[in-house]
C-alpha cells in the first residue's frame, strides 16, 4: 500500500499535466464534435499510461471508449469526458494552478477523475479482470450509452465510478432521479371581451403544480420539484398552451415507482384541457446496500495508505453510479477529484488530493483483481 502512495506521490507534475492536456480539450455534451475531438485524447492518454488502445463503441452518442484487460469481469472503472461548459469557457475561466487549487472548465467534474483513473491503473502489476468505461453523454442522462453501461457493468462484479467529491467523502447512496414535462393544451380567447370562451393553461398549469407537488414524500427523503413552466403568449389572450418541467429524486425503487403512477393519473380540471405527459424515471436509486462492502475496502485501504479515515455520504445528484447499482453490480462512487463548485464558476481541485486519490484507487483496484466479489444476483433487462 504504501508503494502506491509514494508512486502517486512522485507523479503529481505528470497528473497536472494530463489534468491541464484534458481540460484544455473542451467538450460540452451537445457539441458531438467536440466531445469526439476530446474523447480522441482521452484515448491518447490512456493508451500511453497502460499500454493497451481502447475500443471506440457504437452507440447513439457522440463517443464510448472501453479497455478490457484479460476476462475484464472482477472491476469496472466507469467515467465520463463531457462537461457542461460551452466551447470557449477557457477564455474566461483558463486552466490554472495556484495556492494549491487547480481551476479550468470541467477539471473536477471530472476529467481529473480520468487522469487519476489511468495513473492508477499504470502502477499496477495484474490489470486481468479490469475494464474501464468513458462516456460522452452524462451530463445530459447518458442516453446514448446507458445500454452500454448496463451491460458491461453486468459481465463485472463491482464497479468504481470516479466521479468528483466535495470533501473527500465517497458517495454511498444516491437518490434515483426521474424526469417529466407536461404539455398542457388549452383554448385562446380574448381576455378582455370573451375570457370565458377560454380555456385558460396558466390557470390549469397552477393546478396542476399543486397536484404533483403532492406527490412529494419528505420522511421518504422524495422530493417532486416544479423546475421550468411557461404559458401564454400576450396580455390580452387567454393562453391555450403551457408547458412545465418536473425534476423527481427519491431514496427507493418503490418510492420512484409511486411518483410515477402518481404522475401519470394527472387529470385536467378546467373543462376542455388536456394534459400529455412525457418522461419518466432516468436513473434508480444507489442504495447503502450496493456500496457497503466496497466502502468498507476503501476504508480499510485508506488507512493502510496513511491518509486517516475516510467518510461516506449520501447525495441527492445522480451519476452512471445508478446505472450499475440498478443491475445489481455492487458500486462505490465518488473516487475521482477532491475540490468543489461543479458545473459554477469557482469549479476547481485540490491539488494535494490529486495523488492520495489516485493512490485510493489503485489499492481499491488491485484488491478487487486479487480478491474479487462473490458473484451477485444480476437485474436482467
Amino acid at each position: 500500500m504504501a508503494a502506491f502512495a509514494s508512486a502517486m506521490a512522485e507523479r503529481l507534475p505528470d497528473l497536472l499535466a494530463g489534468v491541464e492536456e484534458l481540460v484544455r480539450c473542451e467538450s460540452p455534451s451537445e457539441d458531438p464534435a467536440a466531445v469526439v475531438a476530446c474523447a480522441g485524447v482521452v484515448a491518447g492518454l490512456g493508451t500511453r499510461l497502460t499500454g493497451t488502445a481502447p475500443e471506440w463503441l457504437d452507440g447513439s452518442g457522440p463517443a464510448t471508449l472501453r479497455w478490457r484487460f484479460g476476462s475484464g469481469d472482477r472491476v469496472l472503472l466507469l467515467g465520463h469526458f463531457d462537461t457542461v461548459w460551452p466551447v470557449g469557457s477557457l477564455a474566461r475561466h483558463p486552466f490554472e494552478v495556484t495556492g494549491g487549487r487547480l481551476t479550468g472548465p470541467g477539471c473536477f467534474d471530472m476529467k481529473a477523475g480520468l487522469v487519476q483513473l489511468f495513473h492508477a491503473l499504470s502502477v499496477l502489476d495484474d490489470l486481468d479482470g479490469v475494464s474501464v468505461l468513458l462516456t460522452g453523454d452524462e451530463e445530459i442522462g447518458s442516453p446514448g450509452s446507458r445500454a452500454l453501461i448496463e451491460a458491461e457493468a453486468r459481465r463485472t462484479r463491482a464497479a468504481l465510478v470516479l466521479e468528483a467529491s466535495e470533501g473527500g467523502a465517497l458517495k454511498t447512496v444516491r437518490k434515483g432521479v426521474s424526469g417529466y414535462e407536461l404539455r398542457i393544451a388549452g383554448r385562446a380567447a380574448h381576455a378582455g371581451l370573451e375570457p370565458e370562451r377560454g380555456v385558460n393553461t396558466t390557470t390549469e398549469l397552477a393546478h396542476q403544480v399543486l397536484a404533483l407537488s403532492a406527490l412529494a414524500d419528505p420522511a421518504a427523503s422524495t422530493t417532486v420539484t416544479p423546475t421550468v413552466a411557461s404559458s401564454g403568449t400576450t396580455r390580452n389572450t387567454v393562453p391555450d398552451a403551457a408547458r412545465l418541467v418536473v425534476d423527481v429524486r427519491v431514496g427507493s425503487a418503490g418510492e420512484q415507482a409511486r411518483v410515477d403512477r402518481g404522475m401519470r393519473r394527472l387529470a385536467p380540471v378546467l373543462d376542455g384541457a388536456s394534459l400529455r405527459l412525457s418522461g419518466g424515471p432516468n436513473r434508480p436509486p444507489l442504495a447503502a446496500g450496493a456500496s457497503a462492502e466496497l466502502f468498507g475496502r476503501a476504508r480499510g485501504h485508506y488507512a493502510e495508505l496513511g491518509f486517516g479515515t475516510l467518510r461516506g455520504v449520501a447525495v441527492g445528484g445522480g451519476s452512471d453510479g445508478n446505472l450499475t447499482a440498478g443491475v445489481g453490480t455492487p458500486t462505490l462512487d465518488g473516487l475521482g477529484a477532491v475540490g468543489g463548485g461543479a458545473h459554477a464558476d469557482d469549479e476547481h481541485v485540490t491539488v494535494a488530493e490529486l495523488p492520495r486519490r489516485a493512490a485510493l484507487v489503485a489499492a481499491l483496484v488491485d484488491s478487487l483483481v486479487r480478491e474479487p466479489l462473490a458473484g451477485t444476483d444480476r437485474v436482467e433487462p
